[in-house]
């Protein structure tokens, strides 16, 4: 048993200023007491964060392996765990995967059309009934959720950020296979003509979502769909200028990643943290705790981005039963850092490790 006195908590939706004592066994959160006058560490403990779109395995095109200790396989599944370890080490307790193997709460290949973006990674599929097929195969490998590109992407050299990929139809067979096997299905989509067609299509969530309009937020929030934003890079780390350049002739800018998410907030929608870690260099594993100061820059206030990664985004990937939250019977992922991130989003780059002999912890 291991109990955490704490000045502070914040629960995935609100603060507890007074702090409190939590008590843990067996990987789970078994109770929560207010103050006992025991020595509490000065910090705020908070449910450990989760990324809702990253890419474990940097994005590599997908290779047919044998089954030896030297095979790409391997490689690809050491690249997994030092992902996994990145994330870790920011805080971050759990993953959703959008661009590679199915686990841990993973979508497989994306779906996406002939030399469409992202085209490497296997998912390439056309017609009604490929897609069909494409979706049965992803829950027959435990998928957890089905990704759709339904537009272009900067990194795809070839495609076309601002039209759509696959016609309505085939939007609309996506969306109803991966409902029939019990799976959300979200979109990628950058411009407003993947975005409404993945709200006519009856998808459940959209990724980017760079350039929403006004109209486009209010018939997000209408329609229920959760949006991530991938927002998030470290400035310490340059872009390679041909992708700067493609980037700047779509018009990207970051007052632009900026101004979608103050609108979507507006709007009412369900906004997710995601930062797209993996993506390049710039986006690189761990990241999260930047990706969350931009939703604070873009008018986020720090508890409503604190809840995009805990409780709002344990409830988009269906474990709001038991992660995302600090309360009884949910996983003991648990996270401390050093002064109030709902006052200060930055102090959750100072973790303060739960092991160490002054962090108000003890053992019996």
């Amino acid at each position: 048993m291991t109990l955490l006195r704490v000045a502070r908590i914040f629960d995935g939706e609100r603060l507890h200023p007074e702090g409190g004592v939590v008590r843990t066994e067996g990987g789970k959160i078994i109770e929560i007491r207010p103050p006992d006058g025991g020595e509490a560490v000065d910090g705020t403990l908070l449910p450990g964060l989760i990324d809702c779109h990253v890419h474990l395995s940097n994005l590599q095109p997908a290779t047919e392996t044998a089954a030896d200790d030297d095979s790409p396989r391997r490689s690809s599944e050491a690249v997994i765990e030092d992902s996994l370890r990145r994330h870790r080490e920011a805080g971050v307790t759990t993953v959703r995967d959008l661009g590679g193997a199915p686990a841990p709460y993973g979508s497989g290949p994306p779906l996406t059309s002939p030399g469409g973006h992202c085209w490497f990674l296997g998912g390439e599929v056309r017609g009604v009934e490929e897609i069909r097929r494409a979706v049965r195969r992803r829950v027959t490998d435990g998928a957890r959720v089905i990704k759709i590109m339904a537009g272009g992407g900067f990194f795809t050299p070839g495609t076309d950020v601002s039209a759509t990929q696959f016609t309505d139809e085939e939007m609309r067979a996506a969306a109803d296979e991966a409902h029939t096997h019990g799976l959300p299905i979200t979109a990628h989509a950058h411009a407003p003509a993947a975005i409404r067609q993945a709200i006519t299509a009856g998808l459940d969530g959209v990724e980017h979502a760079t350039f929403v309009d006004d109209e486009l937020a209010d018939a997000l929030a209408a329609a229920g769909l959760t949006v991530c934003p991938t927002l998030g890079t470290d400035p310490a780390i340059p872009v390679p200028p041909e992708i700067v350049a493609r980037i700047a002739r779509a018009g990207l800018t970051q007052a632009t990643l900026q101004a979608g998410v103050a609108r979507l907030r507006r709007a009412g929608v369900k906004i997710i943290a995601g930062s797209d870690a993996g993506l390049g260099p710039a986006k690189h594993h761990g990241i999260l705790p930047r990706t969350l100061a931009e939703y604070v820059l873009s008018g986020l206030p720090p508890t409503e981005a604190l809840t995009a990664a805990t409780a709002r985004a344990a409830e988009a990937l269906g474990l709001a039963h038991r992660k995302g939250r600090i309360r009884p019977g949910h996983d003991a992922d648990l996270l401390l850092v050093e002064g109030d991130p709902t006052t200060d989003i930055t102090a959750l780059r100072r973790i303060v490790p739960l092991g160490s002999a002054d962090t108000g912890r003890s053992e019996t």
